[in-house]
């Protein structure tokens, strides 16, 4: 079941019945279509504007409420075939990224009703695949596979980085900026950021308040071209978010080894109670917000959000923090009194307490969401760099140009790389890494894990043609490991049922189970290859159990029986096996009864 906290304002829409319109106490929201079987999904990602509000589901499917559908109180489905990953909403602008990489957008600023493909109207055919979407109050920003940020919709302020007096609005995306890594903004905002590879900071668009952070010399209402943001503080910028007349952003020190420290800083007009600071005048640089709620060396700042006027903090001792305007009970406080200097938000018992670093903050203009969202366990990336870095998982060696040796799993290889059986990408890699120094090559490898070429775009165009970045990791998966050619000197991991012994993957069974997850990737865990006892499984159950691991199938053949499914029901919950779509234990009861 999803676990959503739900506080400010309660109209437009109306998300939950018979509440008053200001809830100024965070209290459980759940959804209302209880027929739909999207409630019964794990949430991914919360996204709320002015009007509508997304809820992103990790199925890859969505719904949205809207300021129209107040009187039925239900949300609409998004009818969109593809895979969605994230959604982003403006003032009356929405968009939609999908796993594709094609964005899906509607909204006056680009003339649509309807969610139309704005990435498929970017001019060069060759930039169209998306890696990530933001919107402003009135434009939508783009980031590309390439490291280009693109625009959409207004530039009345010049945020799309083109005179405003020139260019008004568009309505395809224009090239903003290249060597792009991240871009910021809000639903509320006018303004944006853009990050380049070399940690340089830009920004453009309305700048009344002084929100971009320009300094006191520079006080124009409208910056029209992308310019240079200085005096930045030190450390690495890991997220920026923009209200209205204010932004904020979160600076990771990168002297300390361990656990870095996180600061926020703000800057703007403090006349709206958005800077986190108790005085009344602009901040025209970007400078600390100081609390004892947040500086505590053991506390550390996981998330944070930006509404229009308000701001959430979520720390790593489970601590919600929040300050700046609270009309609407934004703040969650139990009143409906501003509060400039951040104060901490009494939470109700929260059931994954343990699991903090898996809880969101989603502010919207005038409302604000708690949620959980665990990483998704089909998501491999992360784990398979931890692999990387664990050198009891390695089994094959490249060469630096100096002679290094680096470590690497056969496994991930076969998984990350393209599978051509007239090429050895594995060579081609080789030859590559024997080119490179130590760094370049690890930058290469992490790479490679990830996926991620924001990492390093100039190494990532050197071997974006041996990787396979666009096939699902369930069916490369079925592909490589039900080859019975190819899956025999892979298994290395050891499961006994009875008296019979079974050979299994590490990275399988790190994909398919929560207690494998936590066993292999535990820095305080033994190393050595454990046994597992399946003994209380019948044949034919531990057989359908071992099928579906490998391919996420039920053979044809397969009787299922009741016995069948409740020793499979025992075995799910017993080794915490992930139950990823399809389901399992709903496949095995359709099939039953049919």
């Amino acid at each position: 079941m999803n676990e959503i906290l739900f506080f400010g304002s309660n109209q437009n829409p109306k998300l939950i019945k018979n509440e008053l319109y200001k809830i100024t106490k965070p209290i459980q929201f759940k959804f209302e279509n209880e027929n739909e079987n999207e409630n019964e999904k794990q949430i991914k990602q919360i996204s709320s504007g002015y009007f509508g509000i997304f809820f992103i589901f990790e199925n890859g499917k969505a719904i949205e409420y809207l300021n129209e559908n107040d009187s039925k109180q239900n949300p609409e489905k998004i009818q969109i075939e593809e895979n969605i990953q994230k959604a982003t909403v403006g003032f009356q602008n929405k968009a939609i990224l999908t796993k594709e990489g094609n964005v899906f957008a509607k909204g006056n600023d680009i003339n649509s009703k309807q969610f139309i493909n704005i990435s498929s109207l970017i001019e060069d055919t060759n930039d169209r695949i998306v890696e990530d979407i933001v919107s402003g109050f009135s434009s939508i920003y783009l980031l590309t596979s390439n490291q280009n940020a693109y625009g959409i919709g207004s530039n009345e302020y010049g945020q799309l980085g083109f005179d405003s007096k020139t260019l008004q609005k568009t309505e395809k995306p224009i090239l903003m900026m290249k060597n792009v890594s991240k871009i910021f903004s809000g639903n509320s905002s006018n303004h944006v950021f853009l990050l380049n590879s070399n940690q340089e900071l830009f920004g453009c668009g309305n700048n009344q308040y002084v929100q971009l952070g320009l300094g006191e010399s520079r006080k124009e209402t409208n910056i029209n071209k992308l310019t240079q943001i200085q005096n930045i503080p030190k450390g690495k910028i890991i997220d920026i978010k923009c209200g209205y007349a204010h932004s904020v952003m979160l600076i990771e020190n990168e002297n300390e080894n361990e656990n870095p420290k996180r600061k926020l800083y703000s800057c703007g007009d403090s006349g709206f109670n958005g800077l986190g600071k108790n005085e009344n005048s602009y901040t025209y640089e970007f400078t600390e917000i100081k609390s004892s709620l947040f500086e505590n060396d053991e506390d550390n700042i996981l998330d944070f959000s930006v509404g229009c006027f308000h701001n959430l903090i979520l720390t790593s001792k489970g601590k919600l923090i929040g300050f700046g305007r609270n009309n609407y009970g934004e703040l969650g406080n139990g009143d409906i009194k501003d509060h400039r200097i951040p104060i901490q938000i009494e939470l109700p018992k929260l059931r994954f307490n343990e699991n903090i670093s898996n809880y969101h903050i989603s502010c919207g203009y005038n409302k604000s969401f708690l949620y959980y969202s665990p990483s998704s366990l089909s998501n491999l990336e992360e784990d398979l760099i931890k692999l990387f870095e664990r050198k009891e998982f390695c089994d094959i060696s490249f060469k630096t140009k100096n002679g290094e040796i680096i470590e690497a799993h056969k496994l991930i290889l076969k998984y990350r790389l393209n599978q051509n059986q007239n090429q050895n990408q594995i060579e081609k890699l080789q030859e590559i890494i024997s080119k490179k120094s130590i760094k370049e090559s690890n930058q290469i490898f992490e790479m490679i894990y990830s996926n991620n070429s924001k990492i390093n775009p100039n190494l990532y165009s050197e071997i974006k043609e041996i990787i396979n970045s666009n096939e699902k990791i369930e069916e490369t998966m079925k592909r490589i490991y039900l080859n019975e050619n190819e899956n025999e000197n892979e298994k290395d991991f050891i499961i006994e049922r009875k008296e019979k012994q079974y050979k299994f993957p590490k990275l399988i069974l790190i994909m398919r189970s929560e207690l494998y997850r936590g066993m292999f990737l535990s820095v305080t865990e033994d190393k050595s290859n454990k046994v597992t006892d399946y003994s209380e499984l019948s044949n034919k159950s531990f057989q359908i159990l071992e099928y579906w691991i490998y391919s996420n199938q039920i053979k044809e053949e397969i009787q299922i029986t009741q016995e069948i499914i409740d020793e499979i029901q025992f075995g799910i919950d017993y080794f915490q096996l992930n139950q990823t779509n399809p389901n399992l234990f709903d496949l095995l009861i359709k099939k039953f009864n049919n």
